[in-house]
């Protein structure tokens, strides 16, 4: 099990505006059927947080709006996902 949790960070020089922690929890088990050929399976985002994997700070501007806004951008924790994974060495 893989524990994986960042705090809260300054994203402009003088610490006015600050991204949210995250925590993220991921899961592998495996098992070796010989020294050749083994089965593994992880499991991301075990718990399915909704934190926020990375934030920015900077400007945009949508379609419409008469001027850009500065706003915290993020790109979220990606959704629980399972992999399977059969290793075999020849």
């Amino acid at each position: 099990m893989r524990f994986r949790h960042f705090g809260p960070a300054p994203l402009v020089e003088d610490n006015s505006v600050r991204s949210d922690g995250t925590t993220v929890v991921n899961l592998r088990a495996g098992y070796d059927f010989s020294e050749r050929i083994g089965l593994a399976l992880d499991v991301y985002n075990l718990f399915e947080s909704e934190d926020e994997n990375i934030s920015y700070y900077y400007e945009s501007q949508l379609p419409g709006e008469a001027a850009p806004v500065a706003d915290i951008h993020c790109h979220p924790v990606e959704p629980r996902t399972w992999r399977l994974a059969l290793r075999g060495h020849f």
